[in-house]
């Protein structure tokens, strides 16, 4: 992400900014089994802005970036709460293949949707989980276990396709379903965490995809904004964030443990509050 139009005391900034906010979405990974994209992709849209990146491909070249640095990340907090035998295999077998369609899907989507669609889904989606998380009853679910069969399909087909669409890992929605079937908030976070790994990387390879054809309608501009990108991932920005989000994922992990299930539910409420606030007052 060469960024022009700005001196070098403000490209230092920029890249500070950047690795800070590595640090912080390693953390938040294993905190929440959400892969740090809920965070990633404000803070990208911000630096993309400044950088002059179009408005057009600015939301999408957040996303794919998100979802690239992802990869290393959600790896790192799944093989962090496999060790300590939080993850639900049982669920992970159901879903591999509907979430895998859903990231393919997603990615089509991504190459013809308008950038306005992206945040609309990330608002909707924040909004939801967060009302979820915070004014959480022990009365609202959807039943006292996961359904079988094509429900449950229906379920992973879903979270492949909206956690691509908001460069997220998946765990938002995971998250949630599980939630509201009566699994435990730390068992659920466990397994987000697994479903990041399968969601993000053909979700990245999808943006680069997706991507392309923008490359081709803006070869001036984002020749000079991006000349390290492919499709919709830049790779300067991934570069400058993955390393402090690998050195806090572990972190986040103890955290989650050490906290109770509503202090955590809380947590993650507040958060996609305000991420979720970011991008609302962008679409007005």
């Amino acid at each position: 992400m060469a960024i022009t139009g700005l001196d070098l005391s403000e490209l230092l900034e920029l890249a500070l900014l950047l690795v800070a906010v590595g640090a912080l979405s390693g953390f938040l990974a294993g905190l929440f089994g959400v892969g740090g994209g809920a965070i990633l992709v404000p803070v990208f849209y911000e630096c993309f802005r400044l950088a002059g990146v179009p408005l057009e491909v600015r939301m999408p070249l957040c996303i794919g970036t998100s979802l690239a640095i992802i990869i290393p990340t959600s790896i790192r907090s799944w093989r962090a709460h496999r060790v300590r035998g939080a993850v639900d295999t049982e669920i992970l077998k159901a879903w591999w293949l509907p979430v895998l369609i859903g990231v393919i899907a997603g990615s089509v989507v991504a190459r013809y949707s308008p950038e306005r669609l992206f945040r609309i889904v990330f608002v909707l989606v924040a909004y939801a989980a967060a009302i979820r998380l915070l004014l959480a009853r022990e009365s609202w679910k959807f039943g006292d276990d996961l359904p079988k069969g094509p429900l449950m399909k229906v379920y992973g087909l879903a979270i492949g396709l909206l956690s691509t669409l908001m460069g997220i890992g998946g765990g938002l929605f995971s998250n949630l379903l599980m939630t509201f079937y009566g699994r435990p908030i730390h068992r659920s976070v466990a397994t987000s965490s697994a479903l990041a790994v399968l969601i993000s990387i053909p979700g990245a390879i999808g943006y680069v995809y997706a991507g392309w054809p923008a490359a081709a309608h803006y070869p001036g501009v984002l020749a000079l904004q991006m000349p390290f990108a492919l499709g919709y991932v830049s790779l300067i920005g991934a570069v400058l964030v993955t390393p402090t989000t690998l050195l806090t994922a572990g972190l986040g992990v103890r955290v989650a443990h050490a906290l109770s299930k509503r202090a955590l539910e809380i947590a993650f409420g507040s958060y996609l509050f305000i991420v979720g606030s970011r991008f609302m007052v962008s679409l007005l």
